[in-house]
């Protein structure tokens, strides 16, 4: 709710950031950016104001829109699980109709009308939408909070380190007795008890004095139960796949920045009236999501299913792998285009650096970056949301939110480097305002021989990661067997 408000108040500074003309630099009609004038101290602060402001309310929307969703779906039904499909296909859809009016409708806007509309619009957007929210609020079902998940986390690696001279056979001979009483009626599936990390098992291992005498841990600093070591474990097989989607998401940030910075030296007319929006351009990523998702789904998961036996047609790790192919062949793409770019402006000789050549001809490597995104993006979501215990779903969508943080960061910290290591000796670095003079395609390049670096760490991290695997809680009840579950058609996880 607070983070709902912290959203709605960014957007209106921003509109205000736009409206009052204390609070942005004057207009400048120079052909030449570089010579207008500034913001002033209190125009930035204000702007950085409105911007944290989005940041923050949007750090927390984000991660727990999807488990707020999901918790409205009875899981332990069919139709419960029916909804929650249906839910994601429908978040999916909406996500990706906003993103196309935010890159078309209102960039246009912004960049043809005026930018107090253009900001206007979402925000008026933004107010109906917390209308929307507090209306429905005696509607929704809420999940009670069972305590920090961070502190359970904590108890199983304390617990591990006190009991770290403990000695464990190599194998489960029923020696050792563990603490495994039953799940948390909010548990919709009990993790099975595996051998991977298992210096962790030490802390649900029953030594005495850990139990009282009605069975329960005396100290849950010194005893945890299986469920909370499989579910540790579970954070530690994630956290290397998701550290490598970090680099891969470093090629999709350039679609905001040097893409559109090409696109305003390039010919962005359709027919004598009509001019493309820079920003707008991101759209194609966008339709080639829209046209290759449907596709995927009808024909090369079938396709793939008769080859591999694999329900999905192929693993998430290999759909996320594909992605980081395609962000590489993108930067390779951009590089060769960049550089076929840059060598006609200069032939030109245009002043101003325009080149002869459509705007278009960026679509190649945009498309390879939809497909990208088709594989990766969707695939990441689809694999945290998978893998990670039910009730650490939305550290799951944090964890995907901060590997795009994770990758601007990167993206900066490179373009940093560039400019500071790139040209000299009166050359100008491969990023210099003029494009012209700078070697665009260079970084591209660089991006692309990163990512190939990226995919061998991805390639050796997922070799050796093992999917989750747990009882439904319906099926521990009626007394299955976990091997009956696992080996399943519905259920096997390859």
């Amino acid at each position: 709710m607070n983070n709902i408000q912290l959203n709605f108040k960014g957007l209106v500074t921003l509109t205000l950031t736009a409206s009052l003309p204390q609070l942005h630099p004057e207009t400048c009609n120079s052909n030449d950016p570089v010579s207008c004038g500034g913001p002033n101290k209190l125009q930035f602060g204000i702007l950085l104001l409105g911007l944290g402001f989005l940041s923050i309310g949007s750090g927390g929307i984000r991660p727990c829109s999807i488990p707020f969703g999901v918790d409205q779906f009875d899981q332990r039904t069919e139709e419960g699980i029916r909804g929650v499909a249906s839910f994601f296909n429908w978040y999916y859809m909406t996500f990706t109709v906003v993103l196309l009016i935010t890159q078309t409708v209102v960039v246009y806007i912004q960049d043809q009308v005026s930018w107090i509309i253009g900001f206007s619009v979402p925000t008026g957007l933004m107010a109906c939408a917390v209308a929307m929210f507090f209306a429905g609020m005696k509607l929704y079902v809420y999940v009670k909070p069972e305590g920090s998940i961070f502190s359970g986390i904590a108890q199983v690696v304390v617990a591990a380190r006190k009991k770290r001279k403990m000695k464990l056979p190599a194998e489960d001979d029923g020696t050792v007795t563990y603490y495994d009483p039953p799940v948390k009626d909010s548990v919709l599936s009990k993790l099975h008890h595996s051998n991977q990390y298992r210096f962790l098992d030490k802390a649900a291992v029953i030594i005495e004095g850990d139990l009282t005498s009605e069975g329960v841990p005396a100290n849950k600093w010194r005893l945890c139960t299986i469920q909370e070591v499989e579910e540790v474990k579970c954070l530690i097989r994630i956290v290397p796949v998701w550290s490598a989607g970090i680099i891969s998401l470093a090629a999709m940030t350039q679609q905001g920045t040097f893409t559109v910075s090409q696109a305003l030296k390039m010919d962005r007319h359709i027919g004598p009236n009509f001019e493309i929006p820079a920003g707008s351009l991101s759209v194609i990523s966008l339709l080639t999501i829209g046209v290759f998702l449907p596709l995927y789904d009808r024909v090369l998961v079938p396709f793939f299913r008769r080859i591999t036996g694999h329900k999905s047609g192929i693993t998430l790790l290999q759909r996320i792998g594909t992605g980081i192919v395609f962000a590489i062949l993108s930067m390779i793409v951009a590089g060769l285009v960049e550089r076929m770019r840059r060598l006609r402006s200069i032939n030109a000789g245009d002043p101003a650096g325009m080149t002869p050549m459509s705007v278009f001809w960026l679509s190649p490597q945009l498309i390879l970056m939809g497909l990208c995104e088709a594989f990766n993006i969707i695939g990441q979501i689809e694999f945290f949301n998978s893998q990670f215990p039910e009730h650490m779903r939305s550290i799951a969508n944090s964890l995907f939110s901060l590997s795009f943080a994770g990758s601007n960061y990167l993206s900066s910290l490179i373009v940093t480097i560039v400019h500071r290591f790139s040209g000299g000796h009166n050359r100008p670095d491969w990023l210099n305002k003029n494009l012209n003079a700078g070697k665009l395609d260079y970084f591209y390049y660089l991006i692309a021989v990163l990512g190939v670096f990226n995919l061998v760490y991805f390639w050796y991290c997922a070799r050796g990661y093992r999917y989750k695997t747990g009882l439904q809680v319906g099926d521990f009840e009626e007394g299955k067997s976990l091997s009956d579950v696992e080996m399943s058609p519905k259920n096997q996880l390859k």
